[in-house]
C-alpha cells in the first residue's frame, strides 16, 4: 500500500491507523489520530530537508462530525488512493 503520487486536494484515506508521534502538541503522544480507513484531502505537500527525495503530506482528515480535523504529516505508506475495501 502507499500513495505513489498525490496533489493537493486529492482525496485520500488512511492506509493504517496514524497515531502521534510526538509532533501534535496539543494530543497525547501516541493517541489515535485517524482510524484505517479515514477520508481525508491533501492541503500540502512538502519534502524533507535532510532527504529532499522524501515527500510528506499534509492532510485533514474527517471526523466523526464530518468536518475536517487539523492538519496531519504522512508518509506515502501511511496514504492510499482508494477506499478501504470492505467484506
Amino acid at each position: 500500500m502507499g500513495l505513489n503520487e498525490g496533489q493537493m486536494g486529492d482525496m485520500v484515506y488512511a492506509a493504517q491507523a496514524i497515531h502521534n508521534d510526538g509532533s501534535m502538541p496539543d494530543c497525547p503522544e501516541e493517541a489515535l489520530l485517524v482510524p484505517a480507513g479515514g477520508r481525508g484531502v491533501i492541503v500540502n505537500i512538502g519534502h524533507v530537508e535532510q532527504d529532499p527525495k522524501q515527500v510528506l503530506y499534509l492532510v485533514r482528515f474527517e471526523g466523526t462530525d464530518g468536518e475536517l480535523g487539523p492538519p496531519v504529516g504522512c508518509w506515502p505508506q501511511d496514504l492510499d488512493s482508494a477506499p478501504p475495501a470492505t467484506s
